[in-house]
């Protein structure tokens, strides 16, 4: 008689790093045979079941839990879990339209309205509140998301709009872009944060890190460096657990991990961006950053209740800057028109490479990511890469 699964992992598209293949194996969490898990060539004592061996055991197991790499794994959440309430919990955020309804009480400044695409032309740009930001109501990754600092701006960057969500919609699946609607908020002043997290099965947050999203000006809306430090971590984690308290309240979370991305202002006041659902950073990135700032799995710690003693932890880390470097293909050129990336040239700007990812930046618009370590009064060494737009680094 098979044991009852309390945990599963959903690999799917568009990646895997090797840290969470060699989690599932390492750990003995099952993994749902796909076809996308099963092309990874997985280790052959990684435990696969079925749809039907998935669907069964998750809705007989009390605090199942599910994670996923990908949003990709919505479509089969959706199609086979439909009788438990984990659809809806994942809608609530993954629709932005849904998550401003959701929260609005507590953040009435957020100015938002959806909007079709196809009547995107007929929008009285003077009704909107100037600067704001429009983004697909359903996104993913920074896609097709453009700020709006002045009317004049609007013609140029609605047909920008519009040829990057066609474009991103071959890319994806409706459940992780939508390309037919839209949402339009108003700008949130003050700092970017993204956090990893889950709620446990008393409906308790626990955050597993805390990443500074730097951008290179104020019309920069790409993922390019995110930075973690102990003055980060002990300065946010009281506001962002508070925050995290009172949204879990809303919809009764359990046995739930997210992704979160959220803005602080001058005045210490939270909003946040967007919450996104059953996956901590996209493409591996946030947490797989986590054991090298850290020194933990923040996978094995949603599965197995791992709370980090922060005092611990962040004892020996004064001065120190850890950096997720997003390599986004900034550079103006179709993938076609480049025929290599320059990586070791990319690598010698930084004082220490703790990782190297490349990808293919002919399937995704990527070129890969880095994770460094560096000291914080060495800042120097992001802020170029921040505001490099990587042509240096690309062969033609």
């Amino acid at each position: 008689m098979q044991a009852k699964i309390k945990t599963m992992i959903i690999l799917d598209k568009p990646y895997v790093s090797d840290y969470l293949k060699k989690t599932a194996t390492d750990h003995q969490f099952p993994v749902l045979a796909n076809d996308y898990s099963k092309s990874l060539q997985l280790n052959s004592s990684t435990k696969f079941y079925s749809d039907e061996e998935a669907v069964n055991h998750y809705k007989a197991t009390p605090n199942a839990r599910i994670y996923s790499n990908s949003e990709n794994s919505i479509q089969w959440i959706a199609q086979h879990l439909n009788g438990t309430n984990l659809p809806e919990k994942i809608n609530w955020f993954k629709d932005k339209v849904a998550f401003r309804k959701l929260t609005e009480k507590f953040f009435p400044e957020v100015f938002y309205r959806s909007v079709n695409i196809k009547k995107i032309d007929k929008i009285e740009i003077q009704d909107l509140p100037i600067p704001f930001v429009i983004k697909p109501a359903v996104g993913f990754f920074s896609l097709a998301v453009y700020p709006v600092q002045s009317y004049d701006e609007w013609p140029v960057v609605k047909e920008k709009l519009k040829k990057e969500i066609r474009k991103a919609a071959l890319l994806f699946p409706s459940e992780v872009l939508n390309s037919t609607t839209l949402i339009i908020e108003s700008f949130i002043p003050g700092i970017e944060f993204a956090f990893d997290a889950y709620y446990d099965e008393n409906g308790i947050p626990t955050i597993l890190n805390i990443l500074k999203h730097e951008f290179a000006s104020i019309d920069d809306v790409s993922d390019r460096v995110y930075v973690t430090s102990k003055d980060i971590m002990e300065k946010y984690l009281p506001p962002f657990t508070d925050f995290l308290d009172t949204l879990g309240a809303l919809i009764e979370l359990k046995n739930f991990p997210l992704h979160v991305e959220v803005r602080v202002d001058e005045n210490g006041k939270l909003v946040p961006i967007e919450v996104n659902p059953l996956r901590f950073g996209g493409f591996c990135t946030t947490a797989d950053l986590t054991p090298y700032a850290w020194g933990f799995n923040p996978y094995a710690a949603f599965f197995q209740n791992f709370k980090p003693d922060w005092n611990d932890i962040l004892k020996d880390k004064a001065g120190k800057l850890f950096a997720l470097i997003v390599l986004d293909n900034s550079t103006g050129l179709k993938s076609e028109e480049i025929k290599s990336f320059d990586y070791q040239k990319l690598l010698s700007g930084f004082e220490k490479t703790l990782e190297l990812r490349k990808l293919d930046h002919s399937e995704y618009p990527l070129f890969g990511f880095v994770f460094t370590e560096t000291r914080e009064d060495n800042f120097e060494e992001l802020a170029s890469i921040l505001q490099s737009d990587l042509r240096e680094f690309c062969q033609l």
